[in-house]
């Protein structure tokens, strides 16, 4: 039954590729490409933000509410016998979200037909945005504008006009397009904040005890010379005797090893000195902007609403969403948290016994579980010729159980985090994550809340999924990471069979260290070794930390612990940092036709294949990289 259904949805891709009649055709013919199959015409309701959801739902008299739409087909159980697909068609205009909009297993498809809600118009002509526009702006001082919000709303990211709006901070970046330049702890004389990962000694002179920190966080590559992970965390207070900060919660790592992490300080009003900065005092609701444009009336700015726009959710693994589709839609502008760490501190931390303890250090904790859009047990749900931006976190984040799950012909840009994350179960306790297609997407601008876990593609404890087709560029950290946990036997593993092929890379590893844009850990730790996960046809360009990164520099791949079972093949890498474009074991990999080894043939790369594919629905951005 399911397998009906892809095969029908990536026909619909085909019609909705080649003309927009084929959305507004009166009889659309789902499932006639099927021999010995009679065609059918799919059951459409409407929806525009003019609409009214009193009215009937037809095109001349739409709803006016998503929610509505899938609370017709639920309570009318349209879903429940169908004999062809059901489309609720999206007109053109903004959705305002204000609420996370949730789809469960009782919205599913059935004999083996999708519910679709797709844009009528044209790919990311109806937009889910999730804030509200911020207005009554009075003049403050200077170029600096203040307003009241609610308090009881807060927020921690900020847009003006499509583009992320920075924390107030010190120092000030050097550009859009960088991280730093930072402020580096010391070794502090107190024996107390050896190893500390709450204590942090600062430099004389950095700070200035006129400042107000009391909404203030430190954002800190912690592990002094290891820069693998990034923490935003509150400061609870400073000891201006003894020269360190407070940080309100443990860190990912201690803030001094070796030499002092790498640091700035975010959210005072002290700091806002520059075009495009913005500060919130929570506790009274007060926020300042200098708008990046010069000019209040130019700056539409906006304040998210909530963490995650669209939810797909099964109740359990046994009850799963299947065959719903989102197309086209445009899905922008959501929250961050008041403050992040990528994942427990310790094995066990979870609170929850597991056959693996260790695990809990490489999955995001509860608090830090949501995407744009997050899927949780799921089977053939796609997502497809989506937009998706300025978001706060992870742009779609695939946890747990999924399976057979399609992202594709999708535009990512201005990414807190990830663009996908896609992240199974436990190891050793349930294959539940596997088998989905991520192909045709371009993903440009990643982790610019969390640039120390940022990756445009992000596989956790989850196997035999195919990425393909796609551009990955500008991230901090990784464009493509797979892995699972060093200690887990090769049976209990979960994360090996995965295809990369045909991806274009360029301009990751810009600020963090002993990685590589792609990068494996823990797949396969033990012998025997076995070849079962692929990369091919794959170009990777400007792999290149910043100055100030004190670990060893970035590599093109990186095969860490457990980077095992992989062959590699029709590969090219240029201007990596790291002595060789490759960084790892040899013993347990293949290798075919790779640019770090001799004999190579570039002749056999099909550079006309790699990266997004010709029918990619958007224009692509200017800075996309050459072959």
């Amino acid at each position: 039954m399911f397998r009906k259904s892809r095969h029908r949805f990536l026909r619909g891709a085909v019609c909705a590729a080649a003309a927009l009649a084929c959305l507004t055709a009166p009889a659309a013919t789902a499932g006639a490409a099927d021999a010995g199959q009679s065609t059918c015409t799919p059951k459409r309701f409407f929806v525009s933000p003019q609409g009214d959801d009193g009215a009937n739902g037809t095109i001349g008299k739409p709803w006016k509410t998503v929610e509505h739409a899938r609370d017709v087909i639920r309570q009318r159980g349209l879903n429940k016998h169908m004999s062809c697909d059901i489309q609720v068609e999206l007109r053109a205009g903004d959705y305002p979200v204000a609420k996370t909009v949730q789809f469960n297993e009782t919205d599913s498809g059935s004999n083996g037909h999708s519910v679709v809600y797709q844009s009528y118009d044209g790919p990311g002509k109806a937009r889910f945005l999730g804030a509200r526009q911020i207005t009554g702006w009075q003049k403050y001082k200077g170029n600096i504008y203040k307003t009241q919000v609610d308090k009881n709303q807060p927020f921690y990211t900020l847009y003006d006009n499509g583009q992320r709006a920075t924390t107030a901070r010190t120092p000030n970046r050097t550009s859009t397009e960088t991280l730093g330049p930072y402020f580096q702890g010391v070794e502090s004389s107190d024996d107390a904040l050896t190893n500390s990962q709450q204590w942090m000694a600062y430099k004389d002179g950095d700070l200035n005890q006129d400042w107000d920190l009391h909404d203030a966080q430190v954002v800190v590559w912690s592990g002094g010379h290891w820069t693998w992970f990034t923490d935003t965390d509150p400061i609870l207070n400073v000891n201006w005797t003894k020269k360190f900060i407070s940080l309100r919660y443990p860190t990912r790592y201690a803030l001094f090893s070796h030499v002092g992490s790498r640091y700035f300080l975010q959210n005072s009003l002290d700091f806002l000195d520059e075009a495009g900065e913005y500060y919130l005092d929570h506790a009274t609701g007060e926020l300042y902007y200098w708008p990046r444009s010069g000019s209040i009336e130019n700056s539409q700015v906006w304040a998210p609403t909530v963490k995650t726009v669209f939810s797909v959710a099964g109740s359990s693994p046994n009850a799963k969403v299947h065959d719903l589709s989102l197309d086209g839609l445009t899905v922008q502008y959501t929250d961050f948290t008041d403050w992040y760490r990528y994942g427990w501190n310790g094995n066990g931390d979870s609170g929850v016994p597991h056959k693996y303890d260790d695990y809990d250090r490489q999955i995001e904790m509860p608090r830090n579980r949501y995407g744009a859009i997050t899927l949780t047990n799921t089977t053939h749900v796609a997502l497809r010729r989506m937009h998706i931006a300025d978001t706060g976190w992870t742009g779609v984040f695939m946890l747990f159980a999924n399976d057979h799950d399609t992202v594709s012909d999708t535009l990512f840009e201005r990414l807190g985090g990830d663009g996908v994350k896609l992240e199974g179960g436990y190891p050793g306790e349930g294959n539940i994550s596997h088998d989905n297609v991520l192909t045709d997407n371009y993903i440009n601008w990643i982790g610019q809340l969390v640039p120390g876990d940022a990756s445009g593609y992000e596989v956790v404890d989850s196997g035999h999924n195919e990425l393909s087709n796609s551009v990955i560029q500008h991230s901090a950290r990784y464009a493509v990471s797979v892995k699972a946990i060093t200690t887990v036997a090769n049976a209990d593993n979960y994360a090996g069979g995965n295809v990369l092929k045909y991806l274009r890379i360029a301009h990751a590893g810009q600020d963090s260290g002993d990685m590589g844009a792609i990068d494996s850990y823990g797949v396969q730790n033990f012998e025997p070794h076995t070849i079962e996960s692929q990369m091919s046809q794959i170009t990777i360009d400007d792999v290149n930390a910043d100055p100030s990164m004190p670990d060893v520099v970035p590599s093109g791949i990186h095969m860490d612990a457990g980077g095992c079972g992989w062959n590699f093949s029709n590969i090219k890498i240029t201007n990596a940092q790291y002595k060789s474009p490759f960084h790892g074991d040899t013993h347990c990999n293949t290798f075919e036709n790779d640019s770090w080894n001799d004999g190579f043939d570039e002749s056999k790369l099909e550079l006309d294949k790699i990266g997004v594919t010709p029918n990619f629905p958007y224009p692509l951005p200017e800075n996309t990289p050459a072959h």
